[in-house]
């Protein structure tokens, strides 16, 4: 059995906190006003890195997860973001009744959902790289409804019906 000391544990952790600092801070990219901007279409992918379910029941808490995709696509103030992630927890907790999951998906997406890491699941991903935290204007609200119906239309049961 692999065992660790707690000081090998400490040192992996100082560099993962390093890393992930490293990796907020660097977002050098200006963000263009909506008048330029275009939103790409939305796209989800469930729980992206984490499963959609138990394997008895694959996609128990995947819509939790699209909704939080939907959620992240469109991006907005850091006060939406927490909410977002909250409720996901509390979508998954009222699923599955464990707390100990529900709150490891909210340490999960706080972690690593910051708009400045260069991931496809990240705070605001539907805007190019960039953006950070900004409240949506009503001229991208509208980009937003709009790319919504064309999702719609294209996946009428959505992401987690077809992919379970």
């Amino acid at each position: 059995m692999f065992s660790m000391s707690p000081f090998s544990c400490r040192s992996r952790l100082a560099v993962l906190i390093a890393l992930l600092t490293t990796l907020a801070l660097s977002s050098c990219a200006g963000y263009r006003s909506a008048n330029t901007t275009k939103l790409v279409p939305f796209t989800s992918d469930g729980c992206s890195l984490f499963p959609d379910g138990t394997p008895e029941d694959r996609g128990k808490w995947c819509d939790c997860c699209e909704k939080h995709d939907l959620a992240y696509w469109q991006g907005g103030s850091a006060e939406e973001r927490e909410q977002a992630d909250a409720t996901l927890r509390d979508c998954v907790l009222a699923r599955t009744r464990n707390k100990q999951l529900a709150e490891a998906m909210y340490i999960g997406t706080r972690a690593g959902g910051h708009p400045n890491f260069p991931t496809w699941y990240r705070w605001g991903y539907g805007w190019p790289y960039g953006r950070g935290y900004q409240p949506l204007s009503g001229k991208e609200r509208l980009q937003v409804k709009k790319r919504l119906a064309d999702y719609a239309k294209r996946h009428p049961a959505g992401y987690c019906v077809g992919n379970k």
